[in-house]
């Protein structure tokens, strides 16, 4: 194997190459040095490298992508040989919406490092989807109704979600009885975060649009919710999210004939590989594992 293949990797992955030095034992000027010579050797520029940053060219976040496949394959490869390729070690990055990453990730996380110490865990939390690819993240947790076709997706448990409101915004503004009353902005004030309206209901076989525009805009799920509890408007939350605030009574169900539309789902994805890393391969199962048995209930 190359060994400026490994390198482009640690210049990557640490983001500078006096960082990538540190950890290789090398001096930036050489680091830079067997970089310039891997792509003279290519014939093409791979890094663009300012004083504050560094960042891969187009041509070099496909070889990149590359490079991590083949390093990933050969490791699996000499771990299979050596016997240690049943045993999950080493890095393992993983990207977590917010909201469900504090409610649900972070509280097995003890319990996934116990069983694996050797792991090397970093977890990622954002409401936006990452390029897995781009990002360099092993594992994404997502809760969408359809996963793309390029990557690999594991369902993990359903996330059925209800309409629901404050008791003091629902005494403010009276309770709705159809959904027409939510399209009476005179009225009613809907919360969701970007990108989440309309809302897509069903009551039984019959599917619904929900038009309109969130009254307070925001990328943050988490703070929806917190704005729903204190009293600005109705949201659509998920159960996983919710369902102790339905049980205490700070919020209320509004329209419960109606739900989120069933096919929203949690998923743990990764992007496709040759051979899938064994820290990946556990984190997967185990999170199956916890998150199969939850069952988040209206209160």
């Amino acid at each position: 194997m190359d060994a400026d293949y490994a390198l482009l990797a640690r210049v990557v992955e640490a983001g500078s190459l006096s960082a990538a030095g540190r950890q290789m034992g090398l001096s930036p000027a050489m680091v830079s040095k067997r970089l310039a010579r891997l792509e003279a050797r290519l014939g093409v520029k791979l890094v663009h490298r300012t004083t504050r940053r560094l960042t891969l060219t187009e041509a070099g976040e496909r070889f990149h992508a590359d490079v991590v496949s083949i390093l990933e394959a050969v490791r699996a490869a000499e771990e299979r040989l050596t016997g240690d390729g049943q045993r999950p070690a080493g890095p393992l990055r993983v990207a977590v919406p917010t909201s469900f990453g504090r409610l649900h990730v972070a509280p097995h996380v003890p319990a996934f490092l116990q069983r694996y110490p050797q792991v090397d865990l970093r977890i990622e939390l954002s409401d936006t989807f990452s390029d897995l690819v781009a990002d360099r993240i092993d594992v994404a947790i997502r809760i969408a109704p359809e996963i793309p076709a390029g990557l690999i997706a594991t369902r993990l448990a359903d996330s059925r979600r209800v309409l629901c409101a404050a008791p003091a915004y629902l005494q403010r503004c009276g309770t709705p009885e159809a959904l027409k009353d939510l399209a009476d902005a005179r009225r009613h004030r809907l919360l969701a975060a970007d990108g989440q309206l309309p809302w897509r209901l069903v009551r039984g076989k019959q599917a619904v649009l929900v038009e309109g525009s969130s009254h307070v805009r925001t990328n943050s799920s988490e703070v929806v919710r917190e704005l729903c509890v204190g009293g600005v408007g109705v949201a659509l939350r998920s159960l996983w999210d919710v369902s102790a605030l339905l049980a205490e009574g700070s919020l209320l169900r509004v329209l419960p004939d109606y739900e989120g539309s069933l096919d929203v789902a949690i998923y743990a994805v990764r992007a496709r590989a040759a051979v899938e890393a064994p820290a990946v391969a556990a984190f997967v199962a185990f999170m199956a594992e916890r998150l199969g048995s939850a069952r988040w209930e209206l209160g």
